[in-house]
Order: structure tokens, then sequence, then C-alpha cells
């Protein structure tokens, strides 16, 4: 148990104090409850529930400060990336952290190593048992620890999102209506036309642009409308 203990120590980043929190994180309910001889060892439920709760406020506490000029639509959709069970089960892949899962031979025997449910719920309970041994500034740690780049990029990505979805989102974050564009002129001939948009927020002309196509002058209309609200 200390070779094991030590090794998921050093990938974590944190040492814990009460090395049995660290081993309920470990236990899933087959393991336990195919011990019935046994005092039956507590399995990782109640620590998953409890890390669930921490991740989710370490992440937005994170995007908060550190994005400051993101619609509460667009740090809803960036944390829902982060921390959705795809993601949960790409970092316990990337930390080797199924083969210190504690399994029942079913479990075992059906691949359990390797579902994206179980190593998902594995880092949730782990971090859990991080926040009940040490706080939460040490369970954010680790969260930030284990996420590394993986945050910056997931802003990243979001920050590719058109012009047009960025400015809708920002209006719904205000409790505004959808923008509205008005198509201002189509001018030239049709094989070189040259098309001018105008965008409206609850009435008011927020910005306007040109563009070889209709859709390319509501981009770059949206895109004026986002620097006059200072988003770009």
């Amino acid at each position: 148990m200390a070779v094991l203990r030590g090794e998921i120590e050093s990938r974590l980043g944190y040492r814990f104090n009460n090395e049995f929190l660290l081993m309920e994180a470990m236990t899933h309910k087959s393991y336990s409850n195919e011990r019935p001889q046994e005092p039956r060892p507590p399995f990782n439920e109640r620590l998953e529930f409890l890390g669930d709760a921490v991740l989710e406020l370490v992440i937005s506490d994170y995007l908060f400060r550190s994005y400051p000029l993101l619609s509460e639509g667009r740090l809803t959709r960036i944390r829902s990336e982060l921390v959705n069970e795809h993601s949960l089960a790409a970092l316990a892949r990337n930390l080797n952290l199924g083969s210190w899962l504690l399994l029942g031979k079913g479990e075992e025997l059906s691949g359990g190593r390797d579902k994206e449910s179980l190593l998902a719920d594995f880092v949730e309970a782990l971090i859990g048992a991080v926040f009940a041994d040490g706080g939460l500034d040490r369970a954010a740690a680790v969260v930030l620890g284990l996420y590394g780049k993986t945050i910056p990029e997931a802003a990243s990505r979001r920050e590719g999102v058109d012009f047009k979805t960025r400015l809708q989102e920002y209006v719904q974050a205000l409790g505004w209506g959808a923008p509205e564009y008005l198509l201002v002129s189509a001018e030239g001939p049709d094989h070189r036309k040259l098309f001018t948009c105008e965008v409206c927020c609850e009435g008011v002309p927020r910005g306007s642009g040109c563009g070889k196509t209709k859709k390319k002058a509501e981009q770059e209309a949206a895109r004026q409308a986002l620097i006059q609200f200072g988003l770009t």
C-alpha cells in the first residue's frame, strides 16, 4: 500500500494526512460488496459526491477570475466541456488512474478499469478525498495541476466561436433579445456584389459591416458590435 500510495500522491502532487481517505477514494462499490465476511471497506461514492461539487467550484472560480470578459453562457459552456464524463476519463487515462482502482471481480471482468463512468467517478472521488483531507486550497491546487493547459486550451477553442455567436451569448447574458441583422445594401454586379449589413441590439444600431456575402457582412457587423461593447 505504501508504494501505491506514493505513486498516487506523486501523480496528484499531494500527500495525504489520512491515508484511509485515499483508500476510500480508490475503492469501488463492487470491491466492497464482494467482502461480506469482513468489515466492508467504505467505497468511493460519497467522496465522488463531494468531489463533484469541489471540482465545479474550483473550475468556476478559475474561469471567472481568468476570463473577465466572457459571458455567463460562454463560461458555462467551457466549464461543461472541462468537467463532463469524457474529459474526466481522459484525465484519468493520462495518469493511468484505472490501474489503481479496487474493483470487484465482476467489474474487473467487464472491463471496468477503462469505463469512462468509473474513471470519471474516480477522479471526482480523489478530488473529494483531497478536499476532506486538506481543505479547499489544496484541492484547488490539485485540480488545476491535473488540468494543466487543458483549461486555457478549452477557453481558446471557445474563443474561436464566430462573432455572431459571441454577440448572441453576450446579449443573452444581459437579458436582451436576440440581435437583429438588417441588410442595408447589396451593390455591384452579381459576380462581384458587396453586401452591407447592420446589427441592432434592443433596437439600437451597434455595428455595421461589409462582405462579399450577406453572411460575411453580418459577421463583420457582429465583430464591430463586440468592439463597441469592449469584448474584442
